[in-house]
């Protein structure tokens, strides 16, 4: 079930458990009736439309990890290769009390990580080369600490699949186009569908983007908040936080460009320009908004 949690030593939140299944809720309910709006106006091509509907969700739920693994450019490592990494995933999975990942890294200077996997067993964490280059160990368990958590709270798969719609609606339009009933007919159908998909793909792909914005923007303060807590050093969250941040600046703007659509995945995100329209739609919280609240975790640790 998407909304349940994996039983580790990470922190219950039931505030995340109650948006996922209502993200999957809606997302489901907006699934639903977009097949079915495609159904009553593609009445000729109702196979082709079940066939690409259920064939990319198969693909995007069972190779989502793959995937976005392979999209970051990432490539896993042993032990011996990377024993700072591995050394810090050990770590934290023993504080965890859950099994080991598959650890990797990406040859980047964009100083970041993600974790990926639609469950445990599947789960990959992975960190940059520029990552690796600028954080002390504390501050990289926490790092991968907040990115264990996604996994331990199961809200990467529920993010992978609340995306999917997005993407199947913009791909059923180029469906329709190069399928041929985008051409001029007199068919009464025909007509209905130019007027229709585009319009019901626009409206699908809008609200299943701020569906997924809400959720992601809250699952990285929960994350942050069990990594805190699990580690008990929120001050070292608190420091990687602020240096990878900081560092953003500091990096080549193609290579930024490069991270940017994947933002929703990264620990930090990364903006291209200081007037990028991503900040305002930004997949995370600001970074005010994440050390404020590692501040009062401090608060709360540091109580009798």
């Amino acid at each position: 079930m998407p909304g349940s949690r994996s039983r580790s030593r990470y922190a219950p939140d039931r505030g995340l458990t109650t948006r996922m299944v209502t993200t999957m809720f809606m997302i489901g309910l907006l699934y639903v009736v977009f097949v079915g709006v495609l159904l009553a106006v593609l009445r000729d091509s109702w196979f082709l439309v079940l066939v690409i509907a259920g064939g990319l969700f198969i693909v995007q739920f069972w190779f989502s990890d793959r995937i976005a693994a392979y999209s970051m450019g990432a490539r896993e490592v042993t032990p011996e290769q990377a024993p700072e990494l591995h050394g810090a995933v050990d770590r934290i999975c023993a504080l965890a009390d859950m099994p080991k990942p598959r650890v990797a890294i990406a040859d980047s200077d964009v100083p970041n990580a993600f974790a990926t996997g639609r469950n445990e067993k599947t789960a990959l964490v992975c960190a940059t080369t520029g990552l690796l280059r600028r954080l002390e160990p504390e501050e990289l368990e926490g790092v991968i600490a907040h990115e264990l958590s996604h996994v331990a709270h199961r809200d990467v798969v529920v993010m992978t699949v609340a995306s999917f719609l997005g993407v199947l609606a913009g791909l059923m339009v180029r469906v329709w186009l190069y399928s041929g009933l985008s051409r001029s007919s007199r068919d009464v159908n025909t007509a209905v569908a130019v007027l229709v998909i585009p319009l019901v793909s626009a409206a699908v792909y809008v609200i299943s983007f701020l569906l997924t914005r809400l959720l992601s923007r809250y699952r990285e303060l929960s994350a942050d908040r069990a990594a805190a807590l699990l580690t008990g050093r929120p001050s070292a969250l608190a420091s990687a936080l602020t240096k990878v941040t900081g560092q953003m600046a500091r990096i080549p703007t193609q290579d930024l460009r490069k991270a940017e659509p994947f933002n929703a995945f990264w620990f930090a995100p990364a903006f291209s320009s200081r007037e990028s329209l991503g900040r305002l739609l930004s997949s995370h919280p600001t970074l005010e908004q994440r050390l404020d609240q590692l501040g009062r975790i401090s608060l709360e640790l540091g109580r009798p």
